[in-house]
């Protein structure tokens, strides 16, 4: 398992077309990925599950992974929100 905090850098946060950047960079890995925002945790690869979690800019989460790939899909994940989610970084 391998886990790793980072803020939340967008002022929008994970609202539809961020979550779905997210979404879709989470599903080119193997490993069971996880967004933990205070005391609820939901699976990194549901749009549902990341937008009930109401994650605005400013927040800190935790991403977690467990599986054969599990750095390399948190550090990737990591990245992404440290970028803003800029369209280019995709």
């Amino acid at each position: 398992m391998f886990v790793k905090d980072v803020m939340v850098q967008n002022q929008v946060g994970l609202h539809a077309r961020p979550a779905t950047f997210f979404i879709q960079k989470a599903n080119e890995f193997k490993s069971s990925l996880w967004i933990e925002k205070e005391e609820r945790r939901v699976n990194a690869k549901s749009l549902l599950g990341i937008l009930s979690l109401g994650i605005v800019g400013g927040t800190q989460i935790r991403i977690i992974a467990d599986g054969s790939d599990e750095q390399t899909a948190v550090e990737s994940l990591v990245e992404l929100v440290e970028s803003g989610f800029a369209e280019d970084n995709r």
